[in-house]
C-alpha cells in the first residue's frame, strides 16, 4: 500500500516527474508528423476521430444547449411527448415557419432529441428521457440567466461581469420576478431528484428527529417524510423563507439565519441539502459549526450535494465551478475538502456515502 503521507518526488527545480512526461505527451501530440501517421494508422484514426468529435463538441457545446432549449420554450417538446406531429402540425404549434421548424426539429434529430418517422416527427431517446428527468426542463430555462453571465467568461472570472444569477441568490432588489420564480421551480422541482439519493444512501430510520437547514419550501422533508413515516421533521431557514413557505402538519418551522445563530437543539440528525457548496469556505464551516453545536453525542450530519470529484468529471469543476463563480458564492469541493472543514468543525469522524446518481448529489456522514 502506498503511503498517502510520502511526500511526491521532485527533480531539481521542484516540478513533479509526471509534468515531464505530460509535457512530452503535449508535444507529441501537437506534432503534424505525429497526426499524419496517426491518420494512416487504423488504431491512430480511430483515437484521432474521437478526440477530433471531442473537440468538436467542445467547440459546439453552446449551440447544442441552445437547439435544446429552443424545443423546449418553443413548446415541441412537451407537445412531440403528448402526439406525433407532421412538419406543419409542429409550424403551428411552435409558432414558427415550416423552415425553421425544419431546421429545429433536424437538429434535434442531431442531438437525439427527436425523429423523424415516415411523415410525422416524434421524440428521440434523449428526448424522451429528458421528459421523463424531474426539473431538467427547468434548469434548461434557467441557464437562460447562467448563459447570460456566461457570454464574457474573462470577465466573470475577474468579478467584474456578470450578476444575472447573482440577483437571485438573495432575490436582491430589483431582480426579475419571473428569474426569481424560475430558481424556486427549478429547486423544487429538483428537490425529489436529489432526495431519491440521499434515501438511497441512508438509513434515515435509524433516527427520532431530523432538521433540514437551509431547507427552503420542505421539499427534502416531505420526501423523507413519505418515505420515513414515524421520523419527526423540523426546517431551519431565514424568517423571510421561513414567512413565505406554508405551515404543514408534522413539520417544526425554525426561523434564524444559520450563519449566525444557534440551531434549535433535540435534532439528533441533520441535513444540508445543496447548502454547503454556495457559501465560501468561513460562513461554509460556521454552518458545520453550528451544527456541530447543536447535535449531541452521537448525532449526526448528512451532506448531500454535487461535490467535485478528484478526476475528470466536468459536471464538479467545470459546471459547478463556474456556476457559483456566476453566483458569487460557494465553490465545488472534493469529499476530502468537506471531510477536512468537518474535522476542523469537531466532528469525530465522516465517511461517504454511494448515491446511485453522484451526478445529481454525492452524500456525506459525518459523526458527533
Amino acid at each position: 500500500m502506498l503511503d498517502s503521507k510520502r511526500p511526491i518526488p521532485r527533480d531539481q527545480a521542484g516540478r513533479h516527474p509526471g509534468l515531464a512526461l505530460a509535457q512530452w505527451r503535449n508535444r507529441l501530440i501537437a506534432s503534424p508528423r505525429f497526426q499524419a501517421l496517426a491518420q494512416r494508422l487504423l488504431p491512430g484514426r480511430w483515437i484521432a476521430r474521437r478526440h477530433a468529435r471531442r473537440l468538436f463538441d467542445l467547440t459546439a457545446g453552446f449551440v447544442y444547449s441552445q437547439v435544446t432549449a429552443a424545443l423546449v420554450e418553443s413548446g415541441l417538446l412537451r407537445t412531440l411527448a403528448d402526439m406525433p406531429l407532421t412538419l406543419d402540425q409542429a409550424a403551428g404549434a411552435a409558432c414558427l415557419t415550416p423552415h425553421a421548424t425544419r431546421t429545429l426539429l433536424l437538429a434535434a434529430a442531431s442531438l437525439d432529441l427527436t425523429q423523424h418517422v415516415g411523415e410525422h416527427w416524434t421524440l428521440g431517446v434523449r428526448g424522451a428521457a429528458l421528459v421523463a428527468t424531474p426539473g431538467l426542463e427547468a434548469m434548461i430555462r434557467h441557464h437562460r440567466l447562467f448563459y447570460a453571465d456566461l457570454a464574457d467568461p474573462l470577465a466573470l472570472l475577474r468579478g467584474s461581469g456578470g450578476g444575472a444569477l447573482a440577483s437571485l441568490w438573495d432575490y436582491a432588489p430589483g431582480s426579475d420576478p419571473a428569474d426569481a420564480r424560475t430558481y424556486s421551480e427549478l429547486m423544487s422541482a429538483t428537490q425529489p431528484m436529489v432526495a431519491a439519493q440521499a434515501l438511497a444512501a441512508y438509513r434515515f430510520a435509524r433516527h427520532r428527529r431530523l432538521l433540514d437547514i437551509g431547507g427552503g419550501s420542505g421539499a427534502f422533508l416531505r420526501a423523507v417524510g413519505e418515505s420515513v413515516p414515524g421520523l419527526a421533521l423540523g426546517l431551519f431557514d431565514r424568517p423571510q423563507v421561513i414567512a413565505a413557505t406554508a405551515a404543514e402538519d408534522g413539520i417544526a418551522r425554525h426561523p434564524g439565519d444559520f450563519r449566525h445563530d444557534p440551531l434549535p437543539a433535540g435534532y439528533d440528525l441533520h441535513s444540508l441539502v445543496r447548502v454547503l457548496h454556495d457559501h465560501d469556505d468561513e460562513p461554509a464551516l460556521a454552518i458545520l459549526a453550528a451544527s456541530r453545536a447543536a447535535l449531541s453525542p452521537g448525532g449526526r450530519l448528512l451532506i448531500v450535494e454535487p461535490m467535485a470529484a478528484p478526476g475528470k468529471a466536468p459536471e464538479g469543476h467545470a459546471y459547478f465551478g463556474l456556476y457559483l463563480t456566476a453566483m458569487r458564492s460557494g465553490r465545488p469541493r472534493t469529499p476530502d475538502e468537506i471531510r477536512a472543514m468537518l474535522r476542523a468543525a469537531g466532528f469525530s469522524k465522516s465517511v461517504q456515502r454511494p448515491t446511485p446518481l453522484p451526478l445529481v448529489a454525492s452524500c456525506l456522514v459525518a459523526t458527533v
